[in-house]
Parts: structure tokens; sequence; C-alpha cells
């Protein structure tokens, strides 16, 4: 923009624009701002056969043929990533993100139940939380369980449980729920 150009703007902005015009001039720049960023490689997203090569060499150097070397390997790429990305987070919350999307050893109180037990204690979780249980099967839960709700919180994968969150805050649709809770299923 040339300088009397700018001028002119700040001109208007600054003496002339009533409350509207500054909510169209705020959200033009807002637009602005958008187009430039995702026009300038300010995303900077990891390249992923970069990745694959540096996990291939890592492999190939011995770091190990290993399933649990390659776990390693993943993770340590994992935790990488996410400092490059997100630096203001704290070593506690990338070890949350880390446990939610490379589960291990260890990272859940409990063995995992299989598929259709873990769809079903997902249901009676839901229902229960949005009151819609009957309570025959609460007490029948109950009698047979214990504290039935927390133990199964506790047994749920940490990503079953953002996914759990997040619709029970009515921040995602039934639809979306169910297709989250699926696509979670099927990569755990």
């Amino acid at each position: 923009m040339a300088d009397t150009q700018l001028v002119q703007a700040l001109d208007y902005i600054l003496n002339r624009s009533d409350e509207a015009s500054i909510e169209v001039l705020a959200e033009a720049v807002v637009r602005r701002r958008r187009e430039i960023y995702l026009t300038s490689g300010a995303l900077d997203l990891p390249d992923p056969q970069r990745v694959a090569q540096e996990l291939t060499g890592q492999l190939k150097a011995g770091v190990g043929a290993s399933v649990e070397g390659l776990k390693n390997s993943v993770r340590e790429m994992t935790v990488r990533i996410i400092r490059e990305q997100a630096p203001e987070l704290t070593g506690a919350q990338i070890e949350e993100l880390c446990r939610a999307w490379l589960p291990g050893k260890g990272d859940r109180q409990g063995a995992e139940p299989p598929k259709d037990m873990l769809v079903s204690m997902i249901g009676q979780f839901v229902a229960f939380s949005r009151g819609s249980m009957g309570e025959a099967q609460d007490k029948t839960l109950r009698d047979e369980l214990g504290a039935w709700p927390e133990r199964y919180w506790n047994v749920f994968p940490p990503v079953i449980r953002l996914i759990i969150t997040d619709f029970l805050k009515d921040k995602i649709t039934e639809r979306d729920f169910n297709s989250k809770i699926a696509t979670a299923l099927d990569l755990n």
C-alpha cells in the first residue's frame, strides 16, 4: 500500500468510521491476516516424507528393530513435533497428549476390555451421565461392580474420555460423537 493510501485508510478509520464500519474493517483485517498466514507458509507443518526418512534412518541405524524401539522412536518424534509446533505447552501437557495419541503400557488403569464390551460400556456411561439410564440398570451395575461409573471412566482410553467429555458438554453432536468413537475404537 502506498503511503498516501495508508494515510487515507487511517484517516477514514480514525476520523470518519462508525461502529458498523469498524466491525467490517476488523473482519477484513482478520480475513487478510488469515490469507497472508496461509499463503506465506507460516503453517510450517512437518514434511511427512522427511519424517518417514528420519524414522527409516533411525531404524536402520539400530535405534531398534523391535516393536518397542519403534514405539520409542515414534514417541520421541511426536514430542519433538509438539515442541516445535506448540512451544507454549508444558511437559505435563505434552505427556498427556502423548498418552492420548500413543497409548502404551501403564497409560491406563487395568487392561482394556474387548472392543464390543467397550462400546457397551461407553453407551452405559453416556446414558447414565445424561440421565437416561433406568434406575434398575444402574442398580444392577452397582450391585455387580460397585462404583461402576468411576471404574468405567478409569478403563476408557484417554481419547475416548475426551470424546465423551465433548459430547456431554454439547461440544459435538451425537452423530459426530458416534463417528469419533468408532474411529477411536478402530485405531485403539
